[in-house]
């Protein structure tokens, strides 16, 4: 194992391994998640995290092989909801009408007269 002190030691950059890691889907995972995280932090004003796990562990048998595991999470703002109004009936359910509220169940609708024109006419003369 070399030396992490080394000034000679050669540290490959961690993107070219990024890149490698389960054949390049974490790369795309983590470029996808940052796009998504950074539209939902515009659109709501509201902070959100993008975090990357790496585990690395020898395997059972063989020691000079690594295994390397990852995790991509993201915590994604979202905006808020809007609130809708409603009453509870006797029962304990929700209603849009109000069950204090007087109904007005023998109101109906007036139908427009069909010879408004004619006796605007009238009236007009």
């Amino acid at each position: 194992m070399s030396d992490p002190n080394d000034d000679e030691a050669v540290v490959r950059p961690f993107a070219d391994a990024l890149r490698e890691i389960d054949g390049g889907k974490s790369h795309d995972d983590l470029s996808i998640a940052l796009r998504d995280l950074t539209a939902a932090v515009k659109e709501t004003g509201r902070k959100g995290t993008l975090t990357y796990t790496v585990a690395i562990a020898p395997m059972k048998n063989n020691p000079d092989v690594l295994q390397v595991t990852d995790r991509v999470a993201a915590k994604i703002p979202e905006p808020d909801r809007k609130a809708s109004i409603f009453f509870a009936d006797r029962d304990g359910n929700l209603t849009r009408t109000d069950p204090n509220q007087l109904s007005f169940e023998s109101l109906r609708e007036v139908p427009a007269p069909t010879n408004q024109t004619a006796e605007l006419k009238e009236i007009a003369k």
